[in-house]
This record gives structure tokens, C-alpha cells and sequence, in this order.
């Protein structure tokens, strides 16, 4: 996919979150080609100035915000970013985190955090960047969800429940947005091999219980996302992997026959 893209014009500019590791940073390297600008977000300083020299290349320029977009201020600060850097024509909503554990003993704190992250944020930076995409004819938005938001997550409630809004979300966004030339999707990986999992949140959480085949590489993840979305006839939900999407079609089957 990375090199197919080397053969594009530079016309996209970029915004990713959660751009410093795992699936924002391989959405930042497949990109880089197709990039006049990118800006980057995350919260490691560090992280995003490596990644920023390395895709440093001709005619790409690249601007990094270290942040939490689990604050107000964080999101204020990429808001205006996209007012001063755009118009993004792709937004890429990809920051989020995890926690393992019964709601009724959770930090309460990291639970709202995780809403603000993954729903708050989201809403801010698409309600920011959509005038933008529908006054120069169109724009790409990516928003990151979760195959676990088709599944009630035990001991993940908060999780699973904020990766359902965000396919909602997206369905009903892109039903309004779909004249204006505006593509919407909502991506919604299996277990992807990145740093997600290695998280002090994660502790005792055992890989080897999770088949094979419901692993993939950040890379991977991101190639066969861009390949949906620069299609003709992707669905807004996307789900990569056969054996993935046929486990959340068994699991949407089940879930209606309680409605008999």
C-alpha cells in the first residue's frame, strides 16, 4: 500500500491523533507520500519529534502537538490547529486507551477520561474540521473504534460502550455528510500488535489466549483501512479479516434473536 502511495500527488492534509505509536503511527508512515502537511498529536514529545524525522521528506511538511485530548485544552489546541494548519482533508481519530476491571471498583476519573478521549474529543475535531471538507468539496474522516464495540465487554464496560458510540456516530454522520463529498469510516480492528496491550491498565492480560488469526500488525491494520477508504464502495464500518467480521455477524445474530 506505502508503495502505491508514492505514485500520488501530494494533495492531503493530514491530521492524526495518537499519531506517537501502534496504529497512528503506521497510519503516519503509509500517508507521508500522500501528504502536503500532516499534523501530528500525541502525548510523548519525544515520540512525535523521531517520528516527524523520519518521514521528514520534500514537499511534506509536518507539525506536532504533544497533548492529552482527554482535556479540554488539549482538544482547544487542536481545534485551532486545524483552524491555522488546514483544511484538513483527512482527519484521523485515533488516540484512545483501555482499562481492565469491574466498573463498580474503577477509578471513576479514568473512566470519564477514556469518554472524553474516545467520544468528546472525536466530535470536537470532526464538528472542527467539517466546514472546512464541505467549502473546498470534500474530505476523508477516519474515526478508530473497536470490534469489541459489538460485544458487551465484560470487566471493559466503559470500552466497549465508547467504541459503540463511535460506529453509531459515524453511520449517522455519514449519512449526512455523503452529498457534501465527505467519506466517513469507522475502523474496527481485532488485536493489533502495538503498545495498546503493554499498558500498566493491562497487567495480567495473557496474548497467547487470543487466536492467531485475530492478530494483526499495525501496518497491515492501516493498509487494508486506506484501501477501504480510497475505494469506490466501502461500507462505513470496516472490519479487517474474514474471520473477524463473520465473529461480529454471529455475535449481531445472537444479539437479535433476544429481540424474538
Amino acid at each position: 500500500m506505502a508503495a502505491e502511495m508514492t505514485t500520488e500527488l501530494r494533495t492531503e492534509i493530514a491530521l492524526i491523533t495518537g499519531a506517537s505509536a501502534g496504529i497512528g503511527k503506521a497510519f503516519a508512515e503509509q500517508l507521508a507520500p500522500r501528504c502536503k502537511a500532516m499534523v501530528l498529536v500525541g502525548r510523548d514529545n519525544e515520540k512525535l519529534a523521531a517520528l516527524s524525522d523520519a518521514l521528514r521528506q520534500d514537499g511534506l511538511t509536518i507539525y506536532c502537538l504533544a497533548l492529552d485530548l482527554s482535556s479540554n485544552i488539549g482538544v482547544a489546541r487542536v481545534m485551532e490547529a486545524i483552524r491555522q494548519k488546514g483544511p484538513i482533508t483527512l482527519l484521523i481519530n485515533n488516540a484512545g486507551f483501555g482499562s481492565v476491571g469491574r466498573f463498580a471498583e474503577a477509578d471513576l476519573d479514568v473512566q470519564q477520561a477514556m469518554v472524553n478521549l474516545h467520544c468528546n474529543a472525536t466530535l470536537a475535531l470532526c464538528r472542527a474540521a467539517l466546514p472546512y471538507m464541505k467549502e473546498s468539496g470534500g474530505g476523508r474522516i477516519i474515526n478508530v473504534s473497536s470490534m469489541g464495540s459489538f460485544f458487551p465487554l465484560k470487566n471493559s464496560a466503559v470500552y466497549g460502550a465508547s467504541k459503540a458510540f463511535l460506529n453509531a456516530y459515524s453511520e449517522a454522520l455519514q449519512l449526512e455528510v455523503r452529498r457534501d463529498g465527505i467519506k466517513v469510516q469507522c475502523l474496527c480492528p481485532s488485536y493489533t500488535r502495538s503498545e495498546f496491550h503493554q499498558r500498566a491498565a493491562f497487567d495480567g492480560f495473557d496474548n497467547s489466549k487470543v487466536p492467531e488469526e485475530m492478530w494483526w500488525s499495525a501496518a497491515d491494520l492501516v493498509s487494508y483501512s486506506l484501501a477501504e477508504l480510497y475505494s469506490d464502495n466501502a461500507n462505513v464500518i470496516c472490519i479487517p479479516g474474514e474471520d473477524s467480521r463473520q465473529l461480529v455477524y454471529q455475535c449481531l445474530i445472537a444479539s437479535a434473536e433476544k429481540f424474538k
